[in-house]
């Protein structure tokens, strides 16, 4: 029996991507300096991997069955659109109305590409930048209002939002927020971009609004003239990640990523709902439909120590580092992904393997930074060899 598969995987060049880093990280050269955004692994319909077979390429899906994640690497230059993901109900009942209206899955209009629900976790490889969730409404009461001080035209439209909030109206907050007019929005990218705002803002201590948010809202001021969602700052929390720390952002909550590089794991979906900073289709009435209207705070997952840590999920799938100097044995890679003593998934098969950094030796092969490989769940006997580190993901 194959113990393991080398995968061969797609890139994503979309806008957003970076021409750098994971060119660098797979020993590319990007002679045409293309954005290399996301790479897939796993069986997702969108961009499967192969594997070799009898001297020919198959899909993954072929020798693994439909796998219930999608295992991604993303490189992030300039920020994804703000965005959220279904959960299950959700996306079966939008992928099937969408498939109703004979809408192509690759029109640019098509917001459900498949019936699959979508959380997901991130784990920085390098400082990740990211938004996800909503603050505490104080504390969106108390940036709006102070920047309502730099904005007299629109005093009463932000006075009307913070109203809202005060109520904890928060899907009529997003509703009103949305339905800015076109010259209250150039008229507030015009103060975020002016010079004249750190007399404003920054002239006193203890102010509400962030030096770290205001620049964010200047970079989506540049890239992205006259979307509402420059403000986002305001009211998403935002939080950098470092090397090693992960988040888990289930369905239905709103983030954004915007600088960095990570690995992510998420159901076997692509089902995307966009609000803004973006070029793509933006559907903000279903957007509102799959939103969870309450604060969210993201905890920050720290690996302790050890050579082996998992970050547990709520869904059936985990994902684990494995850093190693010598030889780990079988017992310790079948029990690699079960070292978390919260997690409850004590049988976890189906393994997508990444390696981070250095080389590993398993059933003769060796696989070096950027190459992955697939380990089917009939695998019993598996030791690793090397010095490297390697991401995992794994499901029950």
């Amino acid at each position: 029996m194959t113990k393991v598969y080398k995968l061969y995987n797609q890139i994503k060049h979309y806008e957003w991507g970076s021409s750098v880093i994971l060119p660098e990280f797979l020993g590319l050269v990007n002679e045409k300096a293309l954005p290399f955004a996301e790479l897939w692994m796993g069986t997702h319909s969108g961009s499967p991997s192969q594997v070799e077979q009898n001297g020919k390429l198959i899909n993954l899906a072929e020798v693994s069955g439909e796998l219930p994640f999608l295992f991604k690497l993303l490189a992030v230059e300039n920020p994804l659109s703000i965005q959220v993901h279904p959960e299950k109900e959700q996306a079966v009942s939008g992928f099937k109305l969408e498939e109703e209206k004979g809408i192509p899955l690759s029109a640019p209009n098509r917001t459900y590409k498949d019936a699959n629900e979508k959380s997901e976790i991130i784990c920085a490889l390098l400082p990740f930048k990211l938004m996800a969730g909503f603050r505490d409404f104080s504390l969106i009461i108390e940036a709006f209002n102070e920047l309502s001080s730099a904005a007299d035209q629109i005093k009463d439209f932000i006075s009307s939002l913070t109203t809202l909030l005060k109520n904890n109206l928060l899907l009529d907050f997003l509703k009103k927020l949305f339905s800015i007019s076109k010259d209250e929005m150039e008229y507030l990218c015009k103060i975020i971009l002016s010079a004249e705002i750190d007399k404003t803002l920054f002239a006193q201590t203890g102010f509400a609004v962030s030096r770290e948010q205001w620049e964010l809202m200047k970079q989506f001021a540049k890239l992205y003239p006259n979307d509402i969602a420059v403000l986002s700052p305001l009211y998403l929390n935002v939080l950098t990640l470092q090397p090693g720390q992960a988040v888990f952002i289930p369905a239905g909550i709103l983030h954004a990523y915007i600088s960095g590089f990570a690995v992510e794991l998420m159901n076997n979906s692509d089902n995307v709902l966009r609000g803004g900073l973006t070029s793509k289709y933006v559907n903000i009435s279903e957007l509102l439909k799959i939103l969870k209207f309450k604060t969210f705070i993201p905890q920050i997952i720290n690996p302790d120590t050890k050579n082996i840590f998992c970050y547990d999920t709520p869904c059936d799938f985990n994902l684990t580092v494995i850093k190693n100097e010598k030889s780990l044995d079988n017992k310790q890679f079948n029990d690699s992904v079960c070292t978390n003593r919260v997690c409850t998934n004590k049988v976890c098969k189906n393994r997508v393997c990444i390696v981070t950094e250095g080389e590993v030796s398993a059933d003769g092969f060796i696989f070096k930074k950027g190459e992955s490989f697939y380990v089917p769940k009939e695998t019993e006997n598996l030791p690793l060899a090397g010095n490297f580190s390697l991401y995992t993901a794994s499901s029950a």
